[in-house]
């Protein structure tokens, strides 16, 4: 969708993630996408590189986010809703849907 604007569809995958789920780390993202670890490290260095993204060490993970100080985010945020409304709801359903753990099931007394 947004793949000739944005220069490839990793970093489309990648911001659709960080504006559906507001952060989230490499192995996560790639593992959503089934994507190369390496393909979305690269892709998160051009980003924060750009100042698009923001990084911080928690753990042993880096997480990363939408830069609050980039000039651009509500436009970009924006753009990347209206790209998101024409999805096809399947993509939307496998990639974009708020996880929550099932609960669990407590014993029977």
């Amino acid at each position: 969708m947004l793949e000739p604007l944005l220069g490839n569809s990793v970093v489309e995958k990648i911001l659709f993630y960080l504006l559906v789920y507001e952060n989230g780390y490499i192995r996560g993202i790639a593992n959503t996408f089934g994507i190369n670890v390496n393909g979305i490290a690269q892709q998160l260095k051009r980003l924060e590189d750009g100042g698009v993204v923001v990084s911080q060490s928690k753990g042993k993970i880096r997480l990363y986010t939408f830069n609050p100080r980039y000039p651009f985010l509500p436009e970009l945020k924006n753009l990347l809703q209206r790209a998101m409304d024409v999805l096809p709801d399947e993509e939307v359903d496998k990639y974009y849907m708020m996880r929550t753990r099932p609960r669990r099931k407590g014993k029977p007394s």
